[in-house]
């Protein structure tokens, strides 16, 4: 059966709105992540304790602290008289020399639900002027928490990434050799009471707030344990009702492998220290013009010996000679039109040779003028 010609166009009309609906819905759903609850969320309450100590490293090759830094020396007298020996009437203290020994600050992460035996990775850090811990043992030292009690106590030998080699004035140094690490380094001495069997009411903060992902990590839930346990208060916060016969480490296992559908922000992270761009691959851009270009002006002084005639009153003097140069280059120009992608934009900026800096300039230009649809966070 042969169709009109205007039933024919509606037709045609139709089936190209639907793929064209049917392409945004794709594209919309492309944007969405599927990620577990347990990878963009936290317990609220179940969380990891910072450590801090103060101690002595050992054993080092003539690269630990000089004799001006006055701690390291009050610290192995305290260490010693702890031992039993005396120094305070020795009239050698003035001159002791502690270029073996160097004073340090001990880091650590007290993981939630850690128990006394556990052991723990530290990092040491030098306090003085030591130029290298290589090769030093760290002495038994006390961790304490934020509220002044030990949770830790931490001592063995260094590992470092570096090192420094000094000789005649010479200096080769790879990395920083004045901070360490000692695997397992630390033991577990008291632990942070947490009982999560008298929890009847338990909570979850998102990693990044969004009132759409903490919409759909409620629902999800409620589906998957088929009853209205979760509700999202904001655009963080998702609270979770516990029945009495719930065994809450189970309940929680269940809830943190759900699988929600996440909406994470667009966003391009600059640091301007290291010139380094990250652009995620949900940024928008809109139609924008960009004309790039740059001005460098050098400064360059030679030093020249100026010297008398024979037999003359003057004396040789220095004299500088200054010569200023400055250039500017052509500027550059990108055209960004409808539907740019953010490929499109690094290719642009590859091929006029912009540089890691340029970028970040015409990224905050962009953000300014409104041709960017993405957070821009500077390091």
């Amino acid at each position: 059966m042969r169709l009109s010609r205007n039933l024919y166009l509606l037709l045609a009309t139709m089936v190209a709105l639907a793929s064209a609906g049917a392409a945004s819905v794709s594209t919309g759903t492309q944007r969405a992540k599927l990620a577990r609850v347990k990878d963009v969320a936290t317990v609220e309450g179940v969380r990891d304790n910072q450590l801090i100590g103060y101690g002595i490293v050992v054993g080092l090759r003539g690269t630990g602290d000089s004799q001006q830094t006055v701690f390291p020396m009050q610290t192995l007298i305290s260490t010693l008289e702890r031992m039993g020996v005396n120094l305070q009437q020795s009239p050698q203290l003035s001159t002791m020399r502690t270029q073996n020994m160097a004073s340090v600050f001990i880091s650590a992460t007290l993981p939630a639900f850690a128990r006394p035996g556990n052991k723990l990775d530290i990092t040491v850090s030098s306090a003085g002027d030591a130029r290298s811990l290589e090769g030093g043992l760290l002495l038994l030292t006390p961790l304490y928490g934020a509220d002044g009690q030990i949770y830790a106590e931490a001592q063995g030998p260094l590992v470092l990434g570096g090192y420094a080699v000094a000789s005649n004035g010479n200096l080769k140094q790879y990395n920083h050799p004045t901070t360490a690490r000692v695997p397992d380094g630390a033991m577990v001495e008291r632990a942070v009471q947490l009982d999560l069997t008298k929890m009847r009411s338990l909570s979850l903060l998102l990693n990044d707030a969004d009132f759409r992902t903490a919409e759909l990590m409620a629902a999800a839930i409620n589906k998957e344990m088929a009853r209205p346990v979760a509700r999202a208060v904001d655009s963080r916060r998702i609270t979770l009702q516990v029945e009495p016969t719930d065994d809450i480490p189970a309940f929680l296992a269940q809830v943190e492998t759900v699988e929600v559908e996440t909406y994470p922000r667009a966003k391009v992270v600059v640091n301007e220290r290291t010139g380094t761009v990250v652009i995620g691959g949900d940024v928008r851009l809109q139609p924008v013009s960009i004309l790039h270009g740059g001005l460098s002006v050098n400064v360059v002084t030679e030093y020249q010996v100026s010297q008398p005639n024979p037999f003359g009153q003057g004396t040789t003097q220095v004299v500088p000679q200054t010569t200023v140069q400055a250039q500017e280059q052509p500027a550059n120009r990108i055209e960004l039109r409808q539907g740019a992608t953010v490929d499109t934009l690094v290719e642009n900026l590859q091929q006029i040779g912009a540089t890691a800096r340029d970028i970040i300039s015409i990224l905050q230009a962009m953000k300014e003028a409104g041709a960017l649809e993405a957070e821009l966070e500077v390091l």
